[in-house]
């Protein structure tokens, strides 16, 4: 079993809270008070479509069959105010 970096787009709500979702990952759908609390959200959302996938012997969409190439870039949320 591998790791996979799925792509998300993150959105802030108008009555507040942040909204996650994936194009890599059709049914990822997160929403929480912090940008940290949507995207630990986000993974717990996507490790049970994962294993609903499995259960159901679906093949896993093509951004999860593959482990991340090395040297990735990836964004994390810092509070600075």
């Amino acid at each position: 079993m591998h790791e996979a970096l799925l792509t998300v787009q993150m959105e802030e709500l108008p009555e507040g809270g942040f909204l996650v979702t994936s194009d890599d990952l059709p049914g990822l759908v997160a929403q929480g008070r912090t940008v940290a609390e949507t995207l630990e959200i986000a993974q717990d959302v996507a490790r049970k479509l994962v294993e609903s996938y499995r259960e159901h012997g679906d093949e896993l969409p093509s951004a999860l069959r593959e482990p991340p190439a090395a040297g990735v870039e990836l964004r994390i949320p810092v509070a600075v105010g």
